[in-house]
């Protein structure tokens, strides 16, 4: 290499570049990190839920046999199934079976959005270093520009050698911005789908559980408090 000729490696440039380049680098670098935590974090999340949702909607087609049931598998069907067991307990006096059905799906609504609340933590950071992190790219690539050619205007040399480091310098600053975004925009449209579809799995688990959990819980407190009164009366009358 030409021992004259300028340094262009990242370091260098960073190095060489101005104070306000430098800070855009180093925000967007710090972003960049953040973004690959949260994503990697957030996937182990996602796989459980999902996991889960699946385990969940299985039980709901084929097996349990109600709030009281230990089959549920671990995780989000048995936190869901939890949640329904203590809504069933309650039974306030008087209510039909579209009431119960409702308290109990309720109930499981809320622990799954307990459940999902975790994994929906981040997601806003990641929408918004992949929407903001190009501009603030651009914005570190202008200033470094113009800083380029205020340095040309004052040296007046207007040769490649004295004009490509500025330059350089000035579009680091959006290769790195588009190396935060693009990360951040594919994860969380990977995580916001995932989730989505966890949600809709499990939706559909409670929609099952609930009304099959309602009836057998009217059939429970039906044996719990014998035959109608006119049953009993027919019976005695029989006697």
């Amino acid at each position: 290499m030409n021992p004259s000729s300028p340094d262009l490696s990242p370091v260098a440039l960073f190095l060489h570049a101005d104070a306000v380049v430098q800070g855009v680098v180093l925000l967007l670098v710090a972003a960049s990190v953040a973004v690959w935590a949260i994503a990697l974090d957030r996937a182990f999340r996602v796989a459980r839920l999902r996991r889960g949702a699946r385990a969940l909607d299985a039980f709901a087609r084929v097996g349990g046999d109600g709030p009281s049931s230990d089959e549920a598998p671990p995780g989000l069907p048995a936190a869901l199934l939890r949640d329904a067991r203590v809504a069933a307990a309650e039974r306030p006096p008087g209510e039909g079976l579209g009431e119960r059905r409702e308290r109990l799906r309720e109930a499981m609504r809320l622990a799954l959005a307990d459940a999902l609340r975790p994994a929906q933590a981040g997601l806003s950071f990641l929408a918004t270093v992949g929407s903001a992190a190009p501009f603030v790219g651009l914005f570190g690539t202008v200033w470094g520009i113009m800083n380029a050619f205020t340095a040309i205007a004052r040296t007046g040399d207007t040769s490649l050698t004295a004009v490509a480091p500025g330059i350089a310098e000035a579009l680091a600053a959006t290769a790195v911005g588009l190396a935060a975004a693009i990360p951040a925009v594919l994860a969380y449209n990977r995580l916001a789908s995932g989730i989505g579809t966890a949600r809709q799995t499990c939706l559909g688990a409670i929609a099952r559980l609930s009304t099959r959990l309602a009836v057998m819980e009217a059939g429970t407190a039906q044996t719990r408090q014998g035959p109608p009164p006119a049953a009993r009366f027919r019976t005695a009358a029989a006697e």
